[in-house]
């Protein structure tokens, strides 16, 4: 369509100028689910979709160039799937967040986008509202799971704990790092955990780096996982 044309591919000087606005990037096979997030998202004056891919290879090539705020990806799509083109972008944007939005909910999907960097998980049949959610939660650090997800996140926690089966080696952690680590698990950005424990942001990122090397995971959502299953924090 003439509009989708037109978003294909934005420079991203065009659209930086307005620091306050979320920059999004969409990446699925179908024209109509693109489609449908220009009519939702079209009208809020601090969102703004910034370009279209029809596949993984495309969204990587589009998301290095346009560097966006947020990715929303489908998981399978031709060339390049959307758990390889996320390991790839969470390499090489860290400050990028991205949310799956996908029919699937298989615990192995799920379990892959999560390992792969993904920050939140949509099914295309979530709500509007909760679309919106998951957006805002992941411009905030945050991670974001649809409703419809959270059983699949329990058995991946299920089957994590000590005595499973599971990839993780068990981590030693420090009593900083386990206060950090809870504090992670409660939802608490970067800026609110250095204000809490009176120390600097740059002191919180390293704690936060040395923990994800330790857990050998990429994101918050990963923390979360192994914290539970290591009894650091309790649910």
């Amino acid at each position: 369509m003439e509009r989708n044309t037109g978003l294909k591919y934005q420079s991203s000087f065009m659209t930086t100028v307005n620091t306050h606005i979320t920059r999004i990037l969409i990446a699925d096979d179908h024209a109509i689910v693109r489609e449908g997030f220009h009519t939702m998202i079209e009208r809020l004056p601090k969102m703004k979709i910034i370009g279209e891919a029809e596949n993984g290879k495309e969204l990587v090539s589009m998301a290095l160039e346009l560097k966006p705020d947020i990715i929303i990806t489908d998981i399978k799509m031709p060339q390049m799937d959307g758990v390889e083109a996320t390991r790839i972008l969470t390499e090489e944007l860290p400050a990028t967040g991205i949310i799956a939005f996908t029919l699937f909910n298989e615990e192995e999907l799920v379990g892959e986008m999560l390992e792969a960097g993904a920050l939140g998980y949509l099914l295309k049949s979530s709500s509007r509202q909760e679309i919106l959610d998951a957006i805002q939660a992941v411009c905030d650090g945050k991670t974001y799971y649809c409703s419809q997800t959270t059983v699949q996140m329990a058995k991946l926690i299920a089957r994590s704990r000590p005595g499973a089966r599971g990839r993780f080696a068990r981590p030693g952690f420090t009593e900083k790092e386990k206060t950090i680590i809870r504090l992670i698990c409660e939802e608490l950005s970067n800026k609110e955990i250095a204000a809490k424990l009176g120390i600097s942001m740059r002191t919180v990122e390293g704690h936060r780096e040395r923990i994800q090397e330790k857990m050998k995971v990429r994101n918050t959502a990963g923390i979360v996982v192994v914290a539970i299953r290591e009894g650091v924090f309790k649910v």
